[in-house]
């Protein structure tokens, strides 16, 4: 299965609107706590993060989207994740069921609307060099997008 916002699966095509929705109030909570978030950002492991979050000071946080507990039983690739960022956070809808989730990892609970962080996630520092390449890939991929959708509203 391909790492992506919208996981196929047995749990019908609800899940990836609710996918989708957890991603957009994940991005906001971001967005207000000062971070500049990009959704489905490619990793040098060969893995795509649902997000990722930068903030003025440098630091990483990813955030592993969870739809239900068949997408999370069946992707337990999340751990290889943890070489990427500074914080690693899971988000998940209200009635998503928590305690199959690892307590030693963030906790997100979001909607459309909006997210609250319920657990903070432990920091681990990035080595200063992949912090470096890891900067300037996500301005390149966050450069070229912003490029394509001025070429299609323009």
């Amino acid at each position: 299965m391909p790492d992506s916002l919208f996981p196929a699966g047995a749990d019908g095509p609800a899940q990836p609107l609710i996918a989708a929705d957890i991603a957009r109030g994940v991005m906001r909570l971001f967005a207000d706590l000062g971070y500049a978030a990009v959704p489905e950002v490619p990793l040098r492991a060969k893995r795509r993060a649902d997000i990722m979050a930068l903030n003025a000071a440098g630091e990483f946080v990813i955030v592993e989207i969870k739809s239900c507990r068949a997408d999370f039983r069946a992707d337990q690739k999340w751990p290889e994740y943890l070489d990427f960022c500074d914080r690693f956070y899971f988000a998940v809808a209200a009635d998503f069921p928590r305690e199959i989730l690892p307590e030693d990892r963030g906790l997100i609970i979001g909607d459309r609307h909006g997210a609250a962080i319920l657990r903070e996630a432990v920091a681990t520092p990035l080595n200063g060099n992949r912090r470096r390449a890891q900067t300037l890939q996500l301005a390149m991929l966050a450069s070229q997008r912003l490029a394509r959708v001025m070429e299609m509203v323009g």
